[in-house]
């Protein structure tokens, strides 16, 4: 299991594009991917629960990831989620 803290870089935090390429990055890897943010513990592969959680910009949450190909899912997810999420 990995674990890593990352902060949402997205101006207008996870909406429905930047959940919407989470989600759908994430759905490439066989492992568990959990968004902690708060109280709350999000799978990382449900648009819908990524946008409830309602990320705003700025905001620092803990990324994991566990299962059989972890460490690219991580290196994959750090490098979407840093790269803006498709947005600028």
């Amino acid at each position: 299991m990995l674990s890593r803290k990352i902060t949402i870089k997205n101006p207008s935090g996870l909406h429905l594009r930047p959940a919407g390429v989470l989600s759908q990055t994430a759905m490439k890897f066989k492992s568990d991917i959990i968004i902690e943010y708060g109280e709350k513990r999000i799978v990382a592969k449900s648009v819908l629960n990524v946008m409830a959680a309602g990320i705003k910009a700025g905001t620092e949450v803990n990324l994991i990831v566990d299962g059989e190909d972890e460490e690219e899912a991580m290196n994959t997810l750090v490098e979407a989620i840093e790269s803006g999420l498709g947005e600028k």
